[in-house]
């Protein structure tokens, strides 16, 4: 493997890391903290790409500078995850709380069946295209190798979104009260912790996430129909590798799937779609639980 290769695979991989753990991080909290394993996740993903997309066209056709674009970027990802977020958690999520696994799948499943349908009907079948963030940044040349400079801010993103919900959960009151939550939710509620409050900021917090991911890779690729399937079924082999409720774990399986995938893109193309399950196989072989997941507490 010659060196231009090599940059080209770390850099693709590292890319496509970062918006997995954009998304899977999201899906990883919510399970942690409420026990929802949330299939419609990826629509938050989905809406956060149209969104963004559709912003984005209303600004520059608007003439105000593309600089701004960004703006509508951030814009996108709060819009949707804290509309969406809470009106999910209020009108379906809370009725789940401490029903069988197998319920919430299939519940969660037709939420986000609807709403990839729902998305035909609010946006239209045709597709967006919003590249002018990109154009904003330009290129830059690294290893001889010319890269879009937008690509290579969401490695930054991912980077800040992780030491922030690190240092969130391990160095503050609000992550306190998570990991009480977490151990013991009797026991939290006894210990006058409104856990109730605690399940919707969770949840909203998820799917600001989810739709961050969405609405930043927006400009980089056509914001179609189908747009969020393949991400929830990616985002699940990460948390799966990683740990399910596993900040640490959504990093290192968000890595080894984009670091992976680069590869079989790169040196083996007709494995692509095959290499990132044959890779949670062998982690669940001898880790069935995850390589990281979080220990649970003993209640004696």
């Amino acid at each position: 493997m010659d060196f231009a290769t090599a940059i080209t695979i770390l850099i693709d991989g590292l890319v496509f890391s970062s918006y997995l753990f954009l998304v899977s991080v999201g899906l990883t909290i919510i399970f942690g903290v409420m026990k929802i394993l949330n299939v419609a996740h990826g629509s938050f993903y989905a809406w956060g790409a149209y969104t963004s997309a559709y912003l984005i066209g209303i600004w520059s056709n608007s003439g105000l500078p593309d600089a701004g674009t960004f703006l509508m970027i951030a814009v996108a990802a709060l819009l949707v995850g804290v509309v969406l977020g809470l009106f999910l958690e209020r009108c379906l999520i809370q009725f789940m709380y401490g029903r069988d696994e197998v319920i919430i799948v299939l519940a969660t499943f037709a939420t986000f069946l609807i709403l990839e349908d729902l998305i035909l009907v609010v946006f239209g079948v045709d597709p967006y295209f919003a590249y002018q963030p990109m154009m904003v940044l330009g290129s830059t040349q690294i290893g001889g190798i010319m890269r879009d400079v937008y690509s290579l801010t969401l490695i930054g993103l991912a980077a800040v979104v992780g030491l922030i919900l690190w240092v969130g959960l391990t160095k503050t009151k609000w992550g306190r009260l998570l990991t009480a939550v977490i151990h013991d939710r009797e026991i939290s509620v006894a210990m006058g912790i409104d856990v109730t409050k605690v399940f919707i900021l969770t949840f909203v917090l998820g799917a600001v996430l989810g739709a961050l991911g969405g609405a930043y890779v927006a400009p980089t690729v056509s914001v179609a129909p189908g747009f969020g399937i393949d991400v929830i079924v990616l985002s699940f082999a990460v948390v799966v590798i990683g740990g399910m409720g596993s900040i640490p774990g959504a990093i290192i399986g968000a890595l080894i799937v984009g670091i992976a995938r680069a590869i079989a893109v790169h040196k083996l193309p007709e494995v692509e779609l095959f290499v990132v399950y044959g890779v949670m196989v062998a982690v669940l072989v001898f880790r069935p639980e995850g390589l990281f997941a979080p220990a649970k507490a003993r209640k004696i």
